[in-house]
């Protein structure tokens, strides 16, 4: 049955207008002329519509006859989406809310052209599911902050519902076990539902960032989310060498590892090396050089089991 029209002069200036026919399309059309179709009271909607309807599959697509009996189909049922977009307020912004009520309107087209009134079915019946249909593949396609999977978008909704549930019957939030029970799926699916509706929503970098914390609320402090997010560490890659070369200098011989300290960490000289350790400058630059060639070979190589890592000569 046809929703009351609405009482909002901007709601109703939100459904798109389709153009009327002339007095003689709906005169060759025999039917009456509505010159105001969404004034027309529900009771009379619901009973002009059927004849509308029965005459609109008579007419050929194209003419103008054609045209007036749709256009005018629309209009008088165009309080149906007023009706489904009430239930989708809260979803949105309010500047949102025309495209909401344009997007029930191409469900409401799209009922009104797969109509069949020879089933003796309510209008309304196959129109509302078709125009929340289209409601609701909006905010799927436009909602979300991050493009996630469809099957994802979905769990996130059984999750809230699991979740609601849970917590009455549990009198506690549930666990990841908890809700990967109660909806039959693995832990890590609803772990990975979990991530994706992260998705969601986004926040602006410039906003306040809020510490909670005993003793109040620091977000008074002028730091924004982009001041307290972690970055990549440059010196990161040098503990994972550090980690790598190790092992590597352990296999080393006394008198090597000893070249390399007075190298690189007393940073003497070639000369003053040899000098130490009574051979020529020649001598230890081949030595070095050699050395650093093993360690550098070495380090990107794939990892070994440690007994047959090969010691150098």
């Amino acid at each position: 049955m046809p929703a009351p029209a609405p009482s909002s002069a901007s709601e109703t200036a939100a459904v798109p207008r389709p153009r009327r026919g002339t007095q003689a399309a709906a005169r060759i059309a025999d039917l009456p002329r509505i010159e105001e179709p969404r004034e027309v009271a529900p009771a009379d909607a619901r009973e002009l519509s059927r004849a509308f309807f029965r005459r609109l599959h008579e007419l050929p697509e194209g003419t103008p006859e054609h045209r007036y009996v749709r256009n005018t189909l629309i209009e008088m049922n165009a309080s149906l989406v007023q009706y489904a977009v009430r239930r989708f307020r809260g979803r949105g912004d309010a500047d949102d809310i025309e495209d909401i009520v344009q997007v029930g309107t191409i469900g409401l087209i799209k009922a009104i052209d797969r109509f069949d009134p020879t089933r003796e079915n309510e209008f309304a019946t196959l129109a509302m599911p078709y125009i929340t249909g289209e409601i609701k593949r909006h905010f799927r396609d436009t909602s979300w902050a991050v493009r996630v999977p469809r099957r994802l978008q979905e769990l996130r909704i059984d999750m809230a519902k699991a979740k609601e549930h849970l917590t009455t019957t549990l009198d506690r939030s549930p666990t990841v076990a908890d809700l990967a029970g109660h909806l039959g799926l693995a832990e890590e699916d609803v772990i990975e539902g979990l991530v994706a509706a992260n998705g969601h929503t986004s926040g602006s970098l410039d906003a306040p960032h809020t510490a909670h914390a005993e003793g109040g609320d620091a977000s008074a402090d002028g730091h924004t989310l982009a001041d307290v997010m972690g970055e990549e560490e440059p010196a990161l890659e040098r503990v994972e060498d550090i980690q790598t070369l190790a092992p590597l200098l352990e296999q080393l011989t006394d008198r090597e590892r000893r070249m390399l300290r007075m190298r690189f960490g007393q940073e003497l000289t070639q000369a003053q090396i040899g000098s130490a350790l009574g051979i020529s400058q020649m001598q230890v630059s081949r030595l070095l050089t050699r050395l650093l060639a093993h360690l550098r070979a070495s380090m990107l190589e794939d990892p070994v089991p440690e007994e047959q890592t090969p010691r150098p000569a």
